[in-house]
């Protein structure tokens, strides 16, 4: 389907939301991937997903299919939003290397919510707030349909992985750890 769907995952309509509170992250970004006709789905599970396994068994998929969307931020201040396997670990020295953010560290709670718009737990791959650069693990590329971030803890996003890339213009690159 083009755009963006607003589903629960029992089939059930979501009622469109005011623009404010919890769905107002999910709502933005149905509107940015309907912009961008983009193959995309919002799903609503009938439990919170703010983690990898309980987005994983939400929506019944393996772990590998959900994404994380990490916001790293420099010595310098620059911000990078890096793209990974829900069951990967980024390596901070692959990180520096593919982007040259100087000694990366997981940016704050209140930093993810300036730079993203969205809140960490429920930040989405694509559709941020302001703009920023986004690496994607190489490994991430080898799934044909990946779950991230919905714009909430109760939101997840179904879509390709080259439609990550294409939105955000992210370079692709080896970012974790080795098993």
């Amino acid at each position: 389907m083009r755009g963006s769907s607003t589903s629960r995952a029992d089939g059930a309509a979501q009622p469109p939301s005011p623009g404010v509170g919890p769905e107002a992250g999910p709502d933005r970004l149905a509107r940015y991937l309907a912009e961008q006709d983009v193959d995309a789905e919002i799903l609503f599970p009938n439990q919170p997903t703010p983690t990898v396994p309980l987005a994983a068994e939400a929506l019944d998929v393996p772990p590998d299919q959900i994404v994380k969307s990490l916001l790293f931020q420099g010595k310098d201040g620059d911000c990078v939003l890096a793209i990974v396997r829900g069951t990967a670990r980024v390596s901070r020295a692959r990180l520096a290397d593919a982007t040259g953010l100087r000694q990366p560290k997981l940016a704050p709670p209140q930093l993810v919510r300036d730079v993203t718009g969205y809140e960490p737990g429920g930040t989405p791959p694509v559709g941020h707030l302001t703009p920023v650069r986004v690496v994607v693990d190489r490994a991430v590329l080898d799934e044909p349909v990946v779950f991230g971030g919905g714009g909430s803890d109760r939101a997840m996003l179904r879509i390709r992985p080259h439609d990550i890339v294409r939105l955000t213009r992210a370079v692709v690159a080896d970012l974790c750890e080795e098993a």
